[in-house]
């Protein structure tokens, strides 16, 4: 997958990670709101009835990320195993100006990450398992007709590995670790 990278990502991942009163908590709220105002207006129809679903998955998507980088993920694929399950979300909803991959690539990215996704109940069917909210995801508006070929958004082919653009380049450096490679810690 194709993922974006600059100084922000790693100063972030900082802030969640050391658990500072005030600042986590207002960096965590920063980061689901920036996602969730993001989807919401690339969201070809019903942005403002989705939203409260965006809020959700984004606050159980930085669970997700915080656990992939206590069980030894490096940052950017922690960042990635978010973006498949929001993807999945989103294919399921029918999304598909919103999706990272076409759908018929689902299988290969969960295979890619099937230890991680196995250990905490995690599927293309039940995206985010055991980090999702108790009562589920909120209900939003589907699109299923949306699902048409045309994804905006959607890189496909690049299922076989973090393809990381900086702020400096446009060349995609292959970067991370083998997921069987990974010995949770956690």
């Amino acid at each position: 997958m194709r993922l974006h990278q600059s100084w922000k990502n790693y100063a972030t991942q900082l802030l969640l990670e050391r658990e500072i009163p005030l600042v986590t908590d207002w960096t965590r709220s920063w980061l689901v709101d920036l996602h969730a105002d993001f989807f919401v207006e690339h969201s070809e129809q019903d942005g403002t009835a989705r939203r409260p679903l965006f809020d959700a998955l984004f606050d159980a998507a930085i669970d997700v990320y915080l656990a992939a980088l206590r069980e030894g993920y490096p940052e950017a694929q922690a960042r990635e195993i978010t973006h498949i399950q929001g993807s999945w979300t989103f294919i399921r909803h029918g999304w598909g100006e919103l999706i990272e991959f076409p759908p018929d690539e689902s299988a290969a990215y969960y295979e890619r990450y099937e230890a991680f996704y196995d250990r905490h109940d995690c599927s293309p069917k039940d995206p985010f398992g055991e980090f999702a909210p108790a009562d589920g995801l909120p209900d939003a508006p589907e699109t299923p007709e949306r699902l048409n070929g045309d994804y905006p958004f959607a890189a496909s082919g690049l299922d076989d590995g973090v393809y990381v653009v900086d702020e400096n380049t446009e060349v995609r450096l292959e970067c991370g670790v083998d997921a069987e490679d990974i010995t949770p810690s956690a």
